[in-house]
């Protein structure tokens, strides 16, 4: 499965840059105590933190709602989803498991401060464009509602419009019955990409530590 990025979106914003991870035989289940653990753990470190400053404060948090407004989408009103998180913390709205890939995606979407999607590649078909949504575009969002994908970085394939820095289609979530699966990983442009490969690379083997299987990881600029 390849992935790339629109022109428009590289001449917007010239260093962005994906972490793209492709899964193959993987088990999702309920999460390892040690998970759940280290989850809850880390939510309370960040609460401790985040006691003397704004989650606009860090810098990651900051850096994506930067590239909201660049593509023309209100920060203030549509909130990328590791902001999101944060804000749960601080008001001590703490994550509770879910499932063992949607937990590790809050994990290091709590670790590194940056949004990261998920999904079932069955759901999937053919190449996938990171593009920014035209006006009149839409799609019924894992938040229950219809999502407007306007001036949004989205990704799609061939039948349209999947996921987003924002909230995700309901199209193709990772789920229970789920044995191959992508990951993309919204990653600070600022970042080098020495940086960005560790990153992602964290992230594959803890997945495949949890799941099983096997997987394949590359930076796109």
């Amino acid at each position: 499965m390849d992935i790339s990025i629109s022109e428009d979106l590289k001449k917007l914003i010239p260093d962005f840059k994906i972490g793209f991870i492709q899964y193959k035989g993987i088990e999702v289940g309920t999460s390892p105590q040690m998970v759940k653990g280290r989850l809850q753990l880390f939510q309370e470190s960040i609460f401790f933190d985040l006691e003397e400053k704004n989650v606009t404060d860090v810098a990651s948090i900051k850096e994506w709602r930067e590239i909201f407004k660049k593509t023309g989408k209100d920060p203030n009103r549509y909130r990328h989803s590791a902001e999101a998180l944060f804000r749960r913390v601080k008001k001590q709205n703490y994550l509770q498991p879910i499932n063992s890939s949607i937990d590790l995606n809050n994990f290091f979407s709590l670790q590194y401060g940056i949004p990261i999607g998920s999904y079932d590649s069955s759901q999937l078909e053919g190449k996938i464009n990171i593009r920014i949504g035209e006006a009149d575009e839409y799609y019924n969002g894992l938040n229950g509602r219809s999502n407007s994908l306007e001036h949004l970085i989205i990704s799609e394939d061939v039948k349209g419009p999947f996921g987003s820095p924002f909230v995700d289609s309901d199209r193709a979530p990772v789920q229970l019955t789920t044995n191959a699966a992508i990951q993309t990983v919204y990653l600070q442009p600022s970042i080098s990409k020495d940086t960005a490969e560790k990153m992602v690379e964290s992230l594959k083997n803890m997945f495949v530590q949890i799941h099983g299987g096997e997987a394949r990881f590359s930076i796109v600029e």
